[in-house]
């Protein structure tokens, strides 16, 4: 196997594909990255046996063809300390590699290709393309508000559900939920869900960049994302998402429409002085105007005032002020509509002309 590649062609599809390689792994050739050559198509793979992510680069001129594995971080490392304009040129000798650039020369260790585990290639339930952004935006508006090793595993994920016409994300901690829809070029008689797990969503997002459209296969146990320059793979979580039609609050009456970016720092503001583990502050809502009180255990108080379109009874309210500081920076809108009910009730945040986002947060006993 003989080649030669720029850095700056190498560079940031080897970053995406060792980002999924694991430091500490039961198998070591799962700590390499595999190079595939043929001609002038070079392919990278990197897995930690969830999730596999493959990279192609076109080469300027055709090499020998072949196959082998480096280790991930040391060539990561490697590229990233030559000159931008650098040229490497990949040699395999005696079961070695042979990387030159310039006055440099490093001796890099192989593992057998045949070694490198290999993602099942079965065929999907359901196929269909998407646009790249949308996927991205989904991803974007809702990954948040997935849990962080929860006991609940299928919590620890994000909800892929798909019908025809649209994709939908949905991601909860049982505390907050965030949900985005799109439309999309999907034909299907059945309503498919699909929970891709935390690391899954974290690198497929990475990936997406692209104006164009990618192609998204589901199957029983993988979902697969093709682009033009990379193949997404991850196994999905095995498990029963929570119904989240019946978290979505009904009914509310007490309707707000405040300034997102004034309510956004009128958060911030007073989580400074909000109890650490807790993080509750209460809102008071009156005519037209919406106070913000946090206080802690050392009987530190912050107050905010914001003034709102709100007519109506008087409410007060707790919440966790982080999960509201996350929903007013995803949003995008100028104006945030928040739908209220009563103490115990959750708050439904959204775009007031009816965007492809919604939250719901749940309220706190303070």
């Amino acid at each position: 196997m003989k080649f030669t590649v720029s850095r700056e062609a190498l560079l940031k599809p080897l970053q995406l594909v060792a980002g999924v390689v694991e430091r500490r792994q039961t198998l070591p050739v799962l700590a390499n990255v595999l190079l595939v050559l043929e001609e002038d198509r070079l392919s990278l793979t990197g897995t930690d046996l969830e999730v596999e992510i493959v990279a192609r680069v076109q080469l300027a001129q055709p090499g020998q063809s072949g196959e082998l594995t480096v280790p991930a971080k040391k060539l990561v490392d490697i590229c990233r300390s030559l000159p931008d304009d650098a040229e490497l040129n990949f040699a395999e000798e005696d079961q070695r590699v042979i990387l030159k650039s310039g006055r440099s020369r490093f001796t890099l260790s192989t593992l057998p290709a045949n070694d490198f585990p290999n993602v099942e290639q079965s065929q999907g339930d359901l196929q269909f393309t998407c646009e790249q952004q949308d996927i991205k935006r989904l991803i974007d508006r809702t990954s948040f508000a997935m849990a962080q090793q929860d006991v609940r595993y299928y919590l620890n994920g994000m909800l892929w559900e798909v019908q025809q016409g649209q994709v939908r994300a949905v991601a909860t901690d049982g505390h907050r939920l965030a949900m985005c829809t799109r439309a999309a070029s999907v034909s299907t008689d059945d309503v498919v869900q699909a929970i891709l797990p935390r690391k899954g969503v974290i690198e497929l997002s990475r990936l997406l960049d692209g104006e164009d459209s990618a192609e998204i296969i589901l199957g029983g146990n993988h979902i697969r994302v093709v682009t033009e320059e990379y193949t997404f793979t991850s196994k999905l979580v095995d498990g029963k998402f929570p119904d989240y039609e019946r978290v979505l609050p009904k009914g509310g009456d007490k309707l707000v429409f405040g300034d997102r970016n004034e309510l956004r720092q009128a958060f911030a503001r007073t989580a400074i002085l909000s109890n650490e583990k807790y993080r509750g502050v209460r809102l008071l809502l009156s005519d037209g105007l919406l106070t913000i009180v946090a206080n802690n255990p050392e009987q530190e108080e912050a107050e905010e005032q914001v003034v709102v379109d709100y007519a109506g009874d008087s409410l007060e309210i707790g919440f966790n002020v982080s999960y509201l500081q996350d929903v007013t920076g995803v949003l995008s809108s100028d104006t945030i509509k928040m739908t209220l009910a009563d103490t115990n009730s959750s708050a439904l945040l959204e775009e007031p002309d009816g965007g492809d986002s919604v939250y719901v947060v749940m309220p706190m006993r303070l």
